[in-house]
């Protein structure tokens, strides 16, 4: 019986990651390793919510969280350099010029040092002048405990956008399970840490900006000296490399993913901003609780949606269109199943924050989790879509919409809340709404492109 049981297990195993498309292979085999990884990173996060809140309290975890959301407009800066290597580096590698593809590294590694060493100093200079008080809307006795944090989180920013290249190229090398692996870990030194604080410390803002910052750092700083020294020693950066004239092609690449970046910057990182001037700072920890917990759903599908970013860029290179096809059907069921864990997770979410955060530390509104499963729903259907479309650069449509849509989120949520006086839930209200092109326009510029060979502006 144990002997038919294993030759099962190894037919299984055979079949599904051994036998196939080797594309299709990576992927499984990526997918597979991603459960444990993702489900790691979920549960560190979950736990590390609690500990958080238990260590500096509610109120200062949200001025954590609104002052994170704030800097995270850093982002902006990245002008969409690193998702533009990812393709460029993934073309490249599929093409087999492995030296073209070093010099996309060198050179994205030379202008993102330039570009984040320029903004940390401006940043430096004028911090002492910001009042964060009175952006925060708390007390000015703060206000220094706050300047100090701003300058570690920035500084944070500064050198994560610069060190996590390192992760785009592992990714654009269809292997984003190790690039997760890396994040991982630097979550869990910081869990362990944090968790140790609040067994031998007084809660400080500074102190945890301090370990939630340097853990993933370090563990960056390793990963990339392992894996330049080891299997990506081919594409390691080089000074001599450098070659500002193929910036070109990551700008103008680049340029469209950094238009569609500031939409989802704005509509993201302002949430916070949003929250504590109009509601109170609890809100903010409110609104992100119920955020993380139904991003559970993101992070599990973008274990199976992640490979196929880059695989999508390999195929349509190689014009593996069935391929596509077939991906996209498998996404469309796997959306399905999600949809019903979504709302098991809402009829069960209240009973799940009372034991997740404690009883009574915190408010929140069942309209509150609604809205938010909805817009997580939306954004899933939408990523199969928006991910095909990134990998093959087809990024007009996705730009022109990027214009209109944090124009589109300000104004919404404001009507919400001014006009129509409803909850903090008007957030994820207005973020369905902007976010018009992952569930309208993206699926129909997929089928224009797959299934009716359109040309023009559904392949730009």
């Amino acid at each position: 019986m144990l002997l038919n049981l294993y030759n099962h297990i190894v037919s299984l195993y055979t079949k599904y990651f051994k036998k196939g498309n080797p594309r299709s292979i990576e992927a499984k085999r990526n997918i597979a390793l991603s459960f444990f990884i993702k489900g790691t990173s979920i549960l560190i996060s979950i736990i590390l919510v609690r500990i958080t809140i238990d260590y500096i309290n509610p109120s200062r975890y949200g001025i954590w969280l609104t002052l994170s959301s704030i800097i995270g407009w850093l982002s902006f800066f990245d002008i969409g350099l690193t998702q533009g290597l990812r393709n460029k580096f993934a073309d490249a590698k599929a093409k087999g010029n492995n030296e073209l593809a070093q010099v996309y590294v060198s050179t994205t590694y030379a202008i993102l040092f330039l570009i984040f060493a320029t903004v940390w100093i401006i940043f430096f200079v004028t911090s002492s002048y910001i009042n964060w008080a009175d952006i925060l809307n708390v007390s000015q006795s703060m206000n220094p405990e706050i300047g100090k944090l701003a300058i570690i989180i920035f500084s944070y920013f500064c050198l994560q956008f610069i060190l996590k290249t390192i992760t785009t190229i592992i990714t654009a090398d269809q292997q984003p399970a190790k690039a997760a692996l890396i994040d991982v870990i630097g979550q869990f030194i910081a869990l362990v840490i944090v968790f140790i604080l609040t067994k031998t410390a007084q809660g400080s803002l500074i102190v945890l900006g301090i370990v939630l910052c340097g853990a993933p750092l370090v563990v960056i700083v390793f990963a990339s000296l392992y894996y330049f020294n080891g299997s990506y020693k081919n594409y390691k950066p080089k000074y001599s490399k450098i070659d500002f004239t193929h910036s070109k092609g990551l700008f103008n690449l680049g340029l469209s993913f950094f238009i569609i970046q500031i939409a989802g910057v704005v509509q993201f990182q302002t949430a916070s901003v949003i929250i504590a001037k109009n509601f109170d700072i609890t809100s903010v920890a409110s609104y992100n609780v119920v955020y993380k917990y139904f991003s559970t759903l993101t992070m599990l599908f973008a274990i199976f949606i992640t490979p196929f970013w880059s695989a999508s860029t390999e195929a349509y290179v190689k014009n593996d269109i069935e391929w596509i096809k077939n991906a996209v059907a498998m996404y469309k069921k796997l959306f399905f199943v999600l949809i019903f864990i979504g709302f098991i997770m809402l009829y069960f979410s209240e009973e799940v924050y009372q034991i997740w955060i404690g009883k009574g530390k915190l408010d929140f509104p069942f309209a509150l989790s609604f809205w938010a499963c909805a817009f997580f729903l939306l954004s899933m259907f939408g990523s199969v879509y928006v991910a095909f479309l990134n990998g093959i650069s087809a990024l007009r449509v996705q730009f022109l919409a990027s214009i209109v849509s944090p124009f589109l989120y300000i104004g919404v949520v404001i009507l919400l809340i001014k006009v129509f006086q409803l909850g903090i839930y008007s957030v994820f209200m207005a973020a369905i709404i902007a976010n018009f092109n992952g569930y309208i326009l993206a699926p129909l510029q997929y089928h224009k492109i797959i299934n009716k060979n359109k040309k023009g502006i559904w392949i730009k």
